[in-house]
């Protein structure tokens, strides 16, 4: 598949794509639903049990390789699936890296800290090193930058992807492609897509999705981004950042009007990582009614964010959630999934 809009970019082509579009039937019946709800795959986009990273990482690693990287650094939270992924991107291209773990999460076990995606880190062979201040973005990536200078000095060759907001989005290009795949999903039935539900936290998939339609003069299809990381206070405007940024990034004129960057928290729940009643709910809803598995942090608030939009009877037309993956968090949650 050809992405115009992305394809003087260097990239790695990994992910499994196009990812499966499904309905969810039982769903719609038991939340009465007036319209069509789908679910995109991108839990299946294959490498190490997939996710929405997948697609991301091609476009970091794409640069990476270009540049005759050695060694990759990354962080993230305890259970991050981007890192998890970094460390599976790396080992099969042969560079070494290194992932540093947040502690963003208070009051977990032994499970959660060595589990989960933690256990898999180590399996794809990452050095794993700890930075105990959970939300401090740029000190998250100042002690990455630390790290990566002294593995240069070394005479390796390094290359930070970075937690924080950047002015090269790469991430999000994943998302102008997979914005693309959406539409074509949607030339082959006999609906027309009006409303996007997905998880926003760093904000590269929602921007990348978001751009990508606008860009293909879709700005009529509504993109909704659960908050998982911030309120929506802080996180439409993060939103915003990252899709001027991408738009710059890519040469775009401004396709993205600031009323339709739209963010909710009603299902944030108070914090990352922190599993309440809508999350519980979710997750059930989603494993019983149509076998899907939804993790804690990202999918499981989204789909929540799906059920609450069509309970308050907002959908007016057929509406995708994207499932952006996480299986193996759900491993290290345990005790907080089955309360």
């Amino acid at each position: 598949m050809t992405h115009s809009l992305t394809e003087t970019f260097p990239r790695v082509r990994i992910a499994h794509v196009p990812t499966p579009l499904e309905r969810l039937h039982r769903l719609e019946g038991v939340l009465g639903s007036p319209v069509p709800i789908f679910v995109k795959r991108d839990d299946c986009t294959g490498l190490a049990t997939g996710g929405n990273k997948i697609r991301q990482l091609e476009f970091y690693f794409g640069e990476a390789r270009e540049k005759g990287v050695s060694h990759v650094f990354i962080t993230g939270a305890v259970q991050s699936n981007f890192v998890r992924s970094a460390a599976a991107f790396a080992a099969k291209l042969g560079m070494k890296c290194t992932v540093q773990l947040e502690d963003r999460v208070a009051g977990k076990d032994d499970l959660y800290h060595h589990g989960g995606n933690v256990l898999l880190d180590r399996m794809f062979g990452a050095e794993v090193v700890r930075f105990h201040v959970g939300e401090d973005e740029d000190g998250a990536d100042k002690n990455l930058e630390a790290m990566a200078e002294e593995a240069g000095s070394k005479g390796e060759v390094p290359y930070v992807i970075h937690l924080s907001e950047s002015p090269r989005p790469l991430g999000a290009l994943g998302y102008v492609c997979a914005a693309e795949e959406l539409l074509k999903d949607f030339d082959m039935r006999p609906f027309e897509l009006t409303h996007v539900i997905l998880p926003s936290g760093s904000a590269s998939t929602h921007a990348g999705m978001l751009t990508g339609l606008c860009a293909h003069g879709r700005s009529d299809i509504s993109v909704l981004g659960a908050c998982v990381r911030r309120d929506a206070s802080l996180q439409g405007p993060r939103v915003r950042r990252v899709c001027q940024a991408l738009e710059n990034m890519m040469g775009l004129d401004a396709v993205v009007d600031d009323d339709l960057v739209r963010v909710t928290d009603a299902t944030f729940e108070g914090g990352y990582g922190v599993v309440g009643d809508s999350t519980r709910e979710a997750m059930e809803m989603g494993a019983r009614l149509e076998g899907l598995v939804l993790d804690p942090v990202y999918t499981a608030k989204g789909f929540a964010a799906l059920i609450d939009f069509v309970r308050n009877g907002e959908p007016r037309g057929p509406t995708v959630f994207v499932h952006t993956g996480g299986l193996p968090a759900v491993f290290a949650y345990g005790q907080s999934i089955l309360r």
